[in-house]
């Protein structure tokens, strides 16, 4: 048991879990980002552009079941949202990425051996 402990300490400690504990914690708070901007700004301009219809109390009423498609419709544009925004997100840090892969590493300052190796290989050449 003890060694299990240990092992999921090591597991919970290291930067990938924590970072990704930070990226769902910040993820959360830009779905309700989301949510609002969907729910007060994006559907209330839909609705009025087609003829004034609020989207939340669109419902079908089945027997005694009530259908809420509107809510449902609502959902789906925020997750469209949010999957094009972590999109964008996840390319550009993919673009900076590249970038930081591209730039060449400058070459090494030649040791003295190299060096004196040169000079020796250059008065072999000239003679």
């Amino acid at each position: 048991m003890n060694k299990f402990l240990s092992e999921f300490k090591a597991f919970a400690m290291r930067g990938n879990v924590i970072d990704m504990a930070v990226g769902v914690i910040i993820g959360g708070a830009f779905g309700k980002i989301v949510s609002s901007l969907v729910d007060d700004v994006l559907m209330p301009l839909i609705g009025t552009i087609v003829g004034g219809i609020d989207f939340t109390s669109l419902a079908l009423t089945i027997g005694e079941a009530k259908i809420t498609y509107g809510n449902f419709l609502q959902n789906i544009l925020d997750f469209i949202i949010v999957a094009f925004s972590i999109f964008l997100f996840i390319k550009g840090i993919s673009s900076l990425s590249k970038k930081k892969e591209e730039e060449p590493a400058p070459a090494p300052e030649p040791s003295n051996e190299e060096k004196l190796l040169a000079e020796i290989r250059d008065l072999l050449k000239n003679k």
